[in-house]
């Protein structure tokens, strides 16, 4: 079993999170593992534990001790997450457009994995956020706008205007997502300056626009045990899934900063695998690191490329090297578990390395085949 924590955040205003294809006039409403890696290491950095921190994750030759998923939306008492794309979107009902949907809910994966058809009167896809939530909930959750602001000099004599979308949170919504550990040492050591790092960056902001006040939190609320017990379990609604649907994950995930420009890539193949196969469900981005023997031409999963620019106390704002990654929700065949790599993404020349970590958070789940 892998030791962990399940976190929420409750925003207290609007959110800046660059799309993949780096629109200021878009926002996404998913928070990458990549960029809450980058603003956990810029936490210890105020904390001083930088360099432990790094020999910890990036610099960690036999894999990372902290891992991270992507912080996705929830409301009420739903959570939701990218699906498993080799079992959604669903088999098409008369009334339900289910390939509208980009995220659902947690407990309706437990109900897919069990070979279960959704009920279509059970569910309602949100339009504008692309999210699957359960009849009768309160509509739109979260709301795209475009802020207009404009810098004057001193003198007045020069305004320049520009404009950035953000995400606007719905009172009973906001984002959630875990931490795993390779094993209950690194969870000694690490879980109280991680969450110390979130509540700090929950102050603070997290994403863009923070000098304006975007991206902060109420306190975050904590929730440890062991993953995937701590994510992937039926709810009280459902029956529970088979055992072979909940399988303890195996070592993988984190992941560095944000900011894509290119569209993503589709190279979804489903057929060729075996019923008894299982296969790792990403929660967060993945870059393959040497040891990773994954298997291209089967699973499904999508290929995004990341940017973004430098933050640091050195020199700021010089773009980062682009890089792809494969995407949340994307599902992996791989005879190991997954761990990726730490990737420097400094612009030439720069003084220190910036890394971009693309380890997985993965879940192993079985492959289903109709």
């Amino acid at each position: 079993m892998t030791p962990g924590f399940v976190f929420k955040l409750r925003p207290t205003g609007p959110w800046r999170i660059g799309p993949y294809d780096g629109d200021r006039r878009k926002a996404d409403l998913v928070y990458h593992s990549d960029a809450l890696y980058s603003a956990v290491t810029g936490a210890m950095l105020e904390f001083g534990l930088l360099d432990a921190w790094l020999d910890a994750t990036a610099r960690a030759s036999d894999g990372s001790a902290v891992r991270f998923s992507s912080c996705f939306p929830w409301i009420g008492k739903t959570k939701l997450v990218s699906p498993p794309k080799h079992i959604w979107p669903a088999l098409p009902t008369p009334k339900m457009r289910w390939k509208g949907a980009r995220y659902i809910p947690l407990a309706l994966v437990a109900d897919l994995l069990a070979a279960k058809t959704p009920d279509e009167s059970r569910w309602v896809v949100d339009g504008p956020g692309g999210c699957l939530l359960p009849a009768g909930s309160p509509s739109n959750p979260f709301r795209l706008d475009v802020r207009s602001s404009a810098a004057v000099d001193r003198l007045g004599a020069g305004v320049a205007g520009h404009s950035a979308a953000c995400v606007e949170f719905s009172a009973n919504a906001g984002l959630w997502g875990a931490v795993a550990f390779a094993g209950r040492d690194a969870a000694d050591a690490w879980s109280g300056p991680v969450k110390g790092a979130i509540r700090l960056l929950a102050d603070s902001g997290f994403g863009g626009g923070r000098s304006r006040g975007w991206g902060r939190s109420e306190s975050p609320e904590f929730r440890d045990g062991f993953l995937p017990g701590l994510i992937l379990r039926p709810s009280e609604t459902s029956p529970e899934p088979p055992a072979e649907a909940i399988v303890e994950p195996q070592p993988g995930s984190v992941s560095e900063e944000n900011s894509p420009h290119e569209p993503a890539q589709d190279f979804s193949t489903q057929e060729n695998v075996s019923r008894a196969e299982t296969v790792h469900w990403l929660l967060s981005l993945f870059t393959p690191g040497a040891a990773d023997e994954v298997d291209w031409r089967r699973g499904s999963y999508t290929v995004v490329t990341r940017a973004g620019r430098v933050e640091s106390r050195v020199r700021s704002g010089d773009e980062k090297k682009l890089l792809n990654m494969v995407e949340e929700g994307s599902v992996l065949v791989a005879r190991e578990p997954l761990l990726g790599a730490a990737v420097d993404v400094a612009p030439g020349g720069f003084p220190h390395p910036v890394y971009r970590f693309g380890c997985a958070l993965s879940i192993p789940v079985p492959r289903q085949v109709a």
